[in-house]
């Protein structure tokens, strides 16, 4: 298992939003004021309460998410910082990540962010396309969205972007022209999201009611090879089923939720995945945030699970997260973080059977998903993983 020595991702959840998209599922939510004071001593004291149980971990990235960060005070964001790469270990080269959405409003604080010590950006740019903007939800128009990326361009070295794809009434066409766009603005990283209906969000009574109709698999299996292929142009790889990227601009802190290692979350509904006392442990914030606040005003923790994981949870959990990357997993990690053989936790059957396809390749000390194997990843993993 991990100890103090391997490195550390630390989340820190904003949940606030303008507005709740449509077909968000995420922990977030709209307050007519966000009280910016309580929750910044609120998650700076959180902060410090777990890194005193963690001790001087080595620390590899700092992601901000939310709901939508970027509506944070600057002076949050630094004071995080700060706080993180004193009570841990920085690396020399730590990545710092901000979301951010380009309305005008979020657009003109990128400069203060880059200040506070934030030098990596993903906009939540989603579509180029005004009425598809419209129908999502957002607040932001086409034209917003390409001066944020022109902005965001002069002030930040690296720079990701959203897009969501297989939307209603979308062609191939109109999704060339739109990616093609995108990425003459910026060609760095790119993270790719396939419009889904998500139980519990307004596009699920929607849908239900006929009032949206999604493309056939067929085109937006064809929109996916289409945009790695587009993005293989611009020198970027498909490095994970979601996400492309340059060599050396993929995102460091979401490898380490998909390479399975610990990172601590923050924030009202942080998740973590935390080794202490030798044994890995699942932790959750609670949701609410008001009631989150509460908890750590009153106790220095909103935790509302701390959940030690078996080996059979933890080799599922890393099955799942390491097969979404291009590089798949390596065996012999795989069996130290896990305490069990790659033949404990699959169907040999079906493994066998998505080797003898082409899905799957298994080598002495990695396996892995090929491009056809990750198109159909889901079913694939549903059927392997026991």
């Amino acid at each position: 298992m991990p100890d103090r020595s391997e490195p550390l991702g630390l989340y820190v959840h904003w949940p606030f939003c303008l507005a709740k998209c449509p077909y968000c599922d995420f922990n977030s939510h709209v307050r007519d004021v966000i009280p910016q004071a309580r929750f910044r001593d609120a998650l700076r004291r959180e902060l410090s309460n777990d890194a005193a149980r963690l001790g001087r971990r080595p620390l590899r990235s700092i992601f901000f998410g939310g709901g939508t960060p970027s509506l944070m005070d600057p002076e949050t964001v630094a004071a995080l910082i700060e706080d993180a790469t004193t009570l841990f270990d920085p690396a020399p080269d730590l990545e710092i990540t901000l979301e951010a959405n380009p309305t005008s409003v979020e657009r003109d604080k990128l400069a203060a962010f880059r200040q506070a010590g934030v030098n990596r950006i993903s906009l939540g740019v989603q579509s180029l396309n005004d009425d598809a903007l419209k129908g999502l939800g957002r607040e932001h128009s086409g034209r917003q969205a390409v001066a944020a990326l022109e902005t965001a361009r002069k002030i930040f070295d690296r720079i990701s972007f959203d897009l969501i794809y297989a939307r209603p009434e979308q062609t191939a066409l109109t999704w060339r022209h739109e990616l093609e766009t995108a990425l003459d603005l910026v060609s760095d990283h790119l993270s790719l999201y396939q419009l889904t209906i998500e139980p519990g969000t307004v596009f699920e009574g929607h849908y239900r009611q006929g009032k949206i109709i999604l493309p056939e698999d067929d085109l937006s299996a064809a929109l996916y090879d289409m945009t790695g292929e587009i993005a293989q142009t611009r020198g970027l790889q498909a490095y994970e089923v979601s996400n492309y990227a340059r060599p050396g601009a993929e995102s460091r802190h979401n490898l380490v939720y998909w390479r399975y290692q610990d990172y601590l979350g923050i924030g009202p509904g942080a998740h973590g995945r935390l080794t202490l006392s030798g044994q890995l442990h699942a932790t959750r914030r609670h949701r609410a945030p008001e009631i989150w606040a509460e908890r750590v005003e009153a106790r220095g923790s909103g935790s509302t699970q701390e959940t030690p994981l078996n080996a059979e949870e933890r080799g599922r959990e890393a099955l799942l997260m390491g097969l979404r990357l291009a590089e798949g997993i390596d065996l012999r990690r795989f069996e130290a973080r896990t305490s069990r053989a790659l033949s404990d936790c699959v169907d040999e059957a079906i493994l066998e059977a998505a080797i003898a396809e082409g899905y799957l390749e298994h080598g002495s000390d990695r396996l892995r998903a090929t491009h056809q194997g990750r198109l159909r990843l889901e079913a694939l993993l549903g059927a392997l993983v026991l």
